[in-house]
């Protein structure tokens, strides 16, 4: 066996369990998810897969090309979460649930492995959630404070991530990562 054979397994039983992750995550949100309505739950939505999507690229052979997609991807889920009308430790608890529901079923395919195979797979994705946590507080952060310095403490409309703006940059981060997986 080969050094990748185990995060492969992960990358191809996250890729199977996908969709019920994102169902799980986006039931969790409930009403946050369209709590001030600028942000449709179907983009909400995308934008998860697109976090899954790129998280399940993290742990696999491709991680090294993946980071810099991975930091612009919560990046963009920060400002997102700022429109949405979120507070800071909203956007914190959002990923931290996605923690848990990886270690839920992600699981039974790490118990099958070796503890230090599992164990290096499961650091690996905790410090990319944790790093994809600290990019999404500081461009929430960041995204607020724009809204307060535009017009002198008066926040102005304009600088809000409009909706087209919002799915023109999803469009954007979805064909890099179908770039990255497109056999060479």
């Amino acid at each position: 066996m080969r050094a990748s054979d185990p995060s492969i397994v992960t990358v191809r039983h996250l890729a199977v369990i996908g969709d019920s992750i994102i169902s799980e995550w986006a039931d969790w949100l409930g009403d946050r998810m369209t709590a001030s309505g600028a942000v449709p739950r179907p983009v909400v939505e995308r934008e998860l897969r697109l976090i899954l999507g790129v998280l399940d690229q993290t742990v696999g052979p491709m991680r090294r090309e993946v980071k810099d997609l991975w930091t612009r991807t919560f990046d963009h889920f920060g400002r997102v979460a700022a429109a949405r009308g979120l507070a800071s430790g909203e956007v914190v608890e959002e990923v931290m649930f996605l923690r848990i529901l990886l270690i839920r079923n992600l699981a039974p395919v790490l118990v099958r492995m070796r503890n230090r195979q599992a164990m290096a797979i499961i650091i690996r994705l905790n410090t990319v959630l944790d790093q994809g946590c600290a990019t999404a507080v500081v461009s929430y952060t960041d995204a607020l404070v724009a809204t307060i310095f535009a017009r002198n403490g008066v926040p102005a409309p304009d600088t809000n991530l409009d909706l087209s703006d919002i799915e023109r940059q999803l469009d954007l981060l979805e064909q890099e990562l179908a770039a990255l997986n497109q056999p060479l």
